[in-house]
């Protein structure tokens, strides 16, 4: 699995968080992303380690599964431990779907019935709906970490000629337990709630598609989602 850091070199910081940072570079001479956990201080070193390490190991598992479960991801090209780094496909052409709504929403008055905007729907809840179907929780669900690749000369779908590519498994993990699914929901509908509150009927949208392509106890993880949502609501009351 692991790489030596020589085939890497950085290009461009993209993104600096802090769990780590996004940046261009290259990969046995390709260019590529390159996303790079940092070393965290607080931690016994050799706990930091052990935990980085599973982490690592934990997304690359979750591109694989993606891949096996037919969703589109950048592809994984490779890891280095020791460096802790992972090393995959750069999407040079492709924008956020975060980007995408904000463009829509500034250019379009009824942006809330775009084609556009319920193709975008469309394709979120298919990806949220396939993931949870194949048990995979993504942690982490937002407009931010999904990014539309376009298709040239994409004659099936002119509307919306864009392929939609799940991205940052960081938080990801394999599970059959429907509120851990539950809870991946409510991080979703609370990112769009907070980055796209001109569109309150957006998430709506994305569970109809939901709940078309999770066949996998659909209505046990939507009734987990109601109640974590409850248990929200019922704390922002509280405060």
């Amino acid at each position: 699995m692991a790489e030596s850091s020589e085939n890497s070199d950085v290009v461009q910081l993209l993104k600096q968080g802090a769990e780590g940072k996004l940046y261009i570079g290259t990969y046995k001479g390709k260019r590529c992303l390159v996303k790079e956990r940092f070393e965290k201080k607080y931690r016994y070193p050799a706990l930091d380690r052990q935990l980085t390490r599973q982490r690592i190991k934990a997304e690359q598992k979750a591109f694989q599964r993606c891949a096996t479960a037919g969703l589109l991801t950048p592809a994984f090209y490779g890891a280095d431990l020791e460096e802790r780094k992972i090393y995959m496909e750069y999407l040079d052409k492709s924008r956020t779907a975060k980007d995408f709504i904000d463009e829509l929403t500034a250019s379009e008055q009824e942006a809330q019935e775009s084609p556009q905007l319920r193709k975008l729907a469309e394709k979120i809840g298919f990806v949220v709906g396939v993931l949870h179907r194949n048990n995979l929780v993504h942690g982490d669900l937002t407009t931010s970490n999904m990014l539309l690749d376009p298709v040239e000369n994409d004659a099936e779908d002119p509307v919306f000629p864009y392929r939609l590519v799940t991205i940052d498994f960081g938080l990801s993990h394999f599970s059959d337990n429907n509120e851990n699914k539950g809870v991946d929901l409510y991080v979703l509908e609370r990112a769009i709630l907070s980055a796209h509150s001109q569109l309150p009927g957006l998430f709506a949208m994305i569970l109809e598609s939901y709940r078309v392509h999770n066949t996998n106890h659909c209505k046990e993880t939507i009734a987990k989602y109601e109640e974590v949502r409850a248990r929200g609501r019922k704390r922002t009351m509280v405060g």
